[in-house]
């Protein structure tokens, strides 16, 4: 196997006041692999980036990235970066913007490659267009596309989607697959699960400035398969008596029969049918992304539901 394209350990950042950002934070980011960075307000990960992306020092930091110490700054021209809260001049156009931002990094920039990153965000209509006129989804657009133009190797991405429309958060959603399959790592800190979910490879979930969670995605939610037999009216109460004495979870018109062997659903199916109740649904489902989060969280899905409202 190949080395990580990043890894790091013991990961520390103590803030003037003693405040404690990050308390020994190590992982690892697999070559051509999406991977995302999850985790409350306040646990780190934006922290976390500007560490390994040289805008803030840590207080301690072992590791390395493409192969180089943390903080060697030759290796960043091998590195893409949207910030989060992309901020660029309003009198400038988003052609400028890119051209502006391969200047300050030093990089040598054609037409045809502004033409071709401004294509993959969808943008390259509007790239005439000042700043001043976009929208807050087409500046994150944009920020996207100069994060691109220097055809990194690594790309951090840092909440990516923030103000982004349904049809621009799946057009991103595309190019992180699309930016997989060629090779490229992808390092994400988002707070829109879902999106997560459809493209990520391994995750690390932080709480308080530690990681609580970390590993392959269907790694993580496997250990939770399940298989969900919903009836057309509530299951009668000796029956689901009966179900819980079986150690199954029962609530209302659900029951849930755990592990991926369908072989156990049978009886549960038989026992329904025999009390007469009508089977309207089984399916398979695991823990999503959410639950797993909520869980690391040390909160339920109805708890953290509660929470939002």
């Amino acid at each position: 196997m190949s080395a990580p394209v990043l890894e790091v350990a013991r990961v520390r950042k103590v803030y003037r006041g003693r405040v404690e950002a990050l308390r020994g934070i190590s992982l690892q980011v697999p070559e051509g692999s999406v991977f995302g960075l999850l985790g409350p307000n306040g646990a780190g990960k934006s922290t976390l980036v500007k560490i390994l992306t040289t805008i803030i020092r840590p207080t301690a930091c072992d590791g390395t990235m493409l192969g180089k110490p943390i903080g060697h700054k030759p290796t960043l021209s091998q590195v893409g970066y949207l910030p989060e809260h992309s901020r660029f001049p309003a009198y400038l156009n988003g052609r400028q913007v890119i051209e502006y931002s391969a200047g300050l990094a030093g990089f040598p920039l054609t037409r045809e490659r502004v033409d071709e990153v401004l294509e993959l965000v969808g943008m390259k209509e509007a790239g005439e267009r000042m700043v001043k006129t976009y929208s807050k989804g087409m500046v994150q657009r944009i920020g996207f596309a100069q994060a691109l133009v220097n055809d990194p190797k690594l790309v951090f991405l840092d909440e990516p989607t923030d103000g982004v429309d349904p049809e621009g958060r799946r057009m991103m959603r595309e190019l992180l697959v699309r930016m997989r399959q060629e090779g490229r790592t992808v390092f994400v800190n988002s707070h829109l699960l879902g999106e997560l979910e459809t493209v990520c490879d391994s995750v690390v979930i932080l709480k308080d400035g530690a990681v609580v969670k970390q590993g392959k995605l269907e790694e993580l939610t496997a250990g939770t398969t399940r298989f969900v037999v919903m009836t057309t009216e509530a299951i009668p109460e000796e029956l689901a008596a009966r179900f819980r004495s079986e150690r199954l979870s029962v609530m209302g018109n659900r029951v849930e029969v755990p592990g991926v062997d369908p072989a156990p659903v049978q009886p549960v199916l038989d026992a329904l049918r025999g009390a007469g109740a009508i089977v309207s649904q089984v399916q398979q489902d695991r823990q999503s992304l959410e639950d797993l989060f909520l869980e690391s969280m040390g909160r339920t899905a109805e708890k953290g539901r509660e929470g939002a409202e």
